[in-house]
């Protein structure tokens, strides 16, 4: 057992353990023009934000009036961020540094992403972080997407981990929101600063208003010694 007893940590990705949004944004901008719809923009893009590529695709086809069927969007959003995320995908130094300070002392982590499971692969390999994080779960595995639990409670359950035993680690509502709706602890790390009064993000056990920006491997680990008993 490791040293903070039975806890088990359960990472977002994007976001959270990466800097991957430009990337999607990108992917998604150059999808959309491919399909006839121009200027897709940053702010658009921060509405999807935590939501799962599949999920975020049907809604385009309705607010977009895109006659390509979901399949085919998909594939193509798919093939064009793992290109950019093959390229270049930036882990956020303090996140790298929590992973390998949990490691080291024997915490069962997992991944659990609205991305596809080859993104995930694609991310995790190319950063080096599937060195630690062998247990992933993608939304496509799943009945529901994030705020629904499931991605978190199927990340538990191959873990061999009680949900109260749980603590996760997200940047965006949907998440927060799933992870509450699973039972399980919540450090919140706001990647859209202005939704940081969120309800969802108040039902947190730890909210670092400032994003990334407040986020240190040693503090939320300070944090997790002090949440170590159940739920």
């Amino acid at each position: 057992m490791s040293t903070l007893g039975t806890l088990s940590v359960i990472f977002d990705l994007d976001g959270t353990l990466v800097d991957s949004e430009p990337n999607y944004y990108e992917a998604g901008r150059q999808t959309l023009a491919e399909y006839g719809v121009p200027d897709f923009s940053w702010t658009e893009h921060e509405r999807y934000v935590g939501i799962s590529t599949r999920e975020t695709i049907a809604d385009w086809r309705e607010r977009y009036g895109l006659r390509a069927g979901v399949e085919e969007l998909l594939a193509v959003k798919n093939r064009r961020y793992l290109e950019l995320a093959r390229a270049s995908t930036r882990v956020y130094p303090q996140m790298r540094a929590f992973v390998e300070l949990l490691a080291g002392e024997g915490v069962p982590m997992a991944v659990a992403s609205g991305s596809s499971p080859e993104a995930i692969e694609a991310i995790l390999s190319s950063t080096g972080l599937d060195a630690h994080l062998r247990t992933v779960v993608s939304a496509d595995e799943v009945a529901r997407g994030k705020p629904a639990p499931d991605v978190f409670l199927e990340a538990a359950r191959r873990l061999g981990a009680a949900p109260g035993d749980c603590v996760v680690l997200e940047d965006a509502t949907p998440g927060a929101a799933a992870a509450h709706a699973a039972g399980m602890r919540c450090i919140a790390i706001p990647y859209v600063a202005a939704q940081a009064d969120a309800a969802e993000f108040a039902t947190a056990g730890l909210l670092l208003r400032g994003g990334q920006r407040e986020f240190t491997a040693r503090a939320a680990h300070a944090w997790l010694t002090r949440s170590a008993g159940p739920a």
